[in-house]
C-alpha cells in the first residue's frame, strides 16, 4: 500500500526538522565539505553531528565519500539547495510582514 503524497512530503518535512541537520545543508550549498570542517563551524560534539549525517544521508538528501580517513559530505542534488534559498525567502517575507506590524504597532502605542 502505497503512503499519500501529503503524507510523504509530512515526513520529508519532519526529517527536516532539527536545527543541525538544517545548518548542515546550509553549509553544504557551497560544496562538498569534510566532517572536520561542519564540526568546526557547528561547534557541536563529532557524535551529535554523526548523528544527524546518517539521518540525512539515510533520507538521500546528502551523500558522503571516504578518501582515506576523510569523510566528505556533499548535497545529494541542487533541489536541495533551493530548498533551502525557498526557506530564505518565505522567512524573510514572514519577518518583513511581522516587521511592519511591530511598526504600526509602535506608531500606534506612540499615537495615544
Amino acid at each position: 500500500m502505497s503512503v499519500p503524497l501529503y503524507q510523504a512530503k509530512a515526513e520529508f518535512f519532519r526529517m527536516l526538522g532539527h536545527p543541525v541537520r538544517i545548518r548542515v545543508l546550509e553549509l553544504l550549498q557551497d560544496g562538498p565539505m569534510p566532517v572536520r570542517k561542519l564540526l568546526a563551524a557547528m561547534e557541536i560534539e563529532p557524535s551529535a553531528l554523526s548523528q544527524q549525517l546518517a539521518v540525512l544521508r539515510r533520507s538521500g538528501i546528502v551523500t558522503s565519500a571516504r578518501t582515506g580517513s576523510t569523510v566528505v559530505y556533499q548535497l545529494a542534488g541542487g533541489d536541495v539547495a533551493e530548498l533551502m534559498r525557498a526557506a530564505r525567502r518565505i522567512l524573510t517575507h514572514m519577518l518583513d510582514g511581522q516587521n511592519a506590524l511591530l511598526e504600526e504597532l509602535r506608531e500606534s502605542e506612540g499615537a495615544r
